[in-house]
Order: structure tokens, then sequence, then C-alpha cells
């Protein structure tokens, strides 16, 4: 995640959490009527980078992210993973 997009993520939302480790998979931020900003992450992207930087398997990267980021709700601030069609 480059420092600039962190940083205006932070100021329109000081609660917005962000997924240590995964800043590879970053796409920005988005929001619903009232609501603030979230960070919005690439899920295929988190997988990827669990089996390239963690030497997982594909089902071993997908049952981590699933367990232990995509389910961990941190608060009104949890990061949003979006399942694109885009590869």
């Amino acid at each position: 995640m480059k420092r600039n997009d962190m940083e205006l993520l932070h100021e329109l939302n000081p609660e917005a959490l962000v997924a240590d480790g995964f800043e590879g998979a970053y796409l920005g931020h988005a929001a619903q009527a009232c609501s603030s900003p979230l960070a919005v992450y690439d899920y295929g992207r988190c997988v990827n980078i669990l089996v390239e930087r963690d030497g997982m398997s594909e089902s071993e990267a997908v049952e981590f992210i699933e367990f232990n980021v995509v389910d961990a709700y941190c608060g009104p601030g949890t990061p949003i993973f979006l399942w694109s069609k885009i590869t």
C-alpha cells in the first residue's frame, strides 16, 4: 500500500484498520451511505501472497485467510475483502 493511500484512508476514517502483510492486495477504500470508508483488499491477491511469500499451498492459503483474516471481525474498522472476476 502506498503511504499516501494509507494516509488518505486514515484521514477519512481514523478507525479504519489495515491487513498487515497484504499491502500488495490493497485496492483502495470504499464506503456506503452513512458509513466511514474502509480498506478494501483483493481476496485472490491475498491468497497469492500467502502462497508466494509463505510457501502455503492454495488450499492452505484459502483456509488460513478465511479463518484468520476474512472472518476476523475487529470492530467497525475491519477491512473489506473483494472477490473479483478480474484477474
